[in-house]
């Protein structure tokens, strides 16, 4: 006999970064485990430095590092901890982004452009990582960024089960705030039950985040509309959005998106807006101005678990959703 015969049994471990420590805590308490002690510190020039307290060699090491603000500070720290990972041999790294930074940088509208949502795809590959676990992209063609497997998880049973618990659906109606939500708000009708309304807008292709809103199409006078995106920023496409409903007669605006950013003006345009709820994840920290009564988070740790659970036992991430 040649070789040397292992009797030892795969071994899981889930790691994270500082962007957001608390959804990381609530997937570790879904899966029955601890979160690996993680000594990581800046230095006086903003370096970054990260060192496990545990041995990695040979692991299934699962890390969750979510793209929130300062975005390219928590990406470099991601991308410094797939290397020490890959440097301490473990088994294989899952790269776990609740929340894929430059998302919206898919495709060039325009010449001299850049890709960068390819780009951050290239420097997960290139630091390490063998596959990428992701909820919510904001458009579907950015898993084929990535060369290897890439797990897209939905915040749409969530999200639609809980608004579809609290209102009368027999008075309910999905509006998507652009044609390019079209697709997902299909799919929140097909659970739902319910109608589609669309509110048609237009960027200023100069001037960031700056929409017109024209016109809605759809029965939404006398309806409880809920307006369904994958992220909020500033919160301009989306107040503006509840505005033109409010305006054709809407009776009350619901918005849910898996993704709450809010950023710059966010706080001020949520707090005035004529909107009833905003019901968002748990994908990126709130901002402690926006504790608002009107403001729903909804935890996605039991949904990122289970599918934590089914890549480490080899089982398939797509049966979390074949009820959809």
């Amino acid at each position: 006999m040649t070789g040397i015969k292992t009797t030892g049994e795969k071994k899981m471990m889930l790691f994270s970064g500082r962007a957001h420590p608390e959804l990381a805590e609530e997937v570790a308490q879904q899966l029955g485990v601890g979160v690996v002690p993680t000594k990581a510190f800046d230095f006086a020039n903003g370096e970054i430095y990260v060192r496990y307290q545990e041995s990695a060699r040979g692991a299934d090491c699962f890390l969750i590092q979510s793209h929130t603000a300062p975005i390219n500070k928590w990406i470099m720290e991601q991308l410094i901890m797939i290397d020490a990972l890959k440097r301490a041999s473990a088994r294989s790294i899952t790269v776990i982004v609740p929340f894929y930074g430059y998302a919206r940088q898919d495709k060039k509208h325009r010449g001299r452009e850049p890709i960068s949502a390819r780009l951050v795809a290239d420097l997960m590959k290139t630091a390490g990582a063998d596959r990428i676990l992701t909820v919510d992209l904001h458009t579907d063609q950015i898993q084929g960024f990535f060369d290897g497997p890439v797990d897209h998880l939905f915040a749409l049973p969530l999200l639609a089960d809980y608004v579809g618990a609290k209102v009368d659906r027999s008075k309910l109606t999905v509006v998507s705030p652009d044609a390019g939500r079209v697709r997902v708000a299909d799919r929140w009708c097909d659970r739902l039950g319910a109608p589609l309304a669309i509110v048609h807008k237009r960027r200023d292709k100069d001037v960031a985040n700056q929409v017109t809103v024209h016109e809605v199409v759809g029965h939404v006078k006398g309806r409880i509309c809920v307006l369904v995106d994958d992220m909020i920023d500033t919160g301009g496409t989306i107040c503006a959005a509840a505005d033109a409903l409010f305006a054709h007669g809407a009776e009350d605006v619901i918005v849910t998106a898996t993704h709450g950013v809010l950023s710059g003006p966010a706080a001020d345009r949520l707090k005035n807006s004529k909107v009833s709820e905003f019901v968002f994840t748990n994908t990126l920290p709130t901002p402690s101005e926006l504790e608002l009564d009107k403001i729903t988070v909804l935890s996605i740790a039991p949904t990122i678990a289970r599918a934590v659970r089914e890549v480490f036992e080899d089982g398939s991430v797509t049966s979390l959703f074949d009820e959809q």
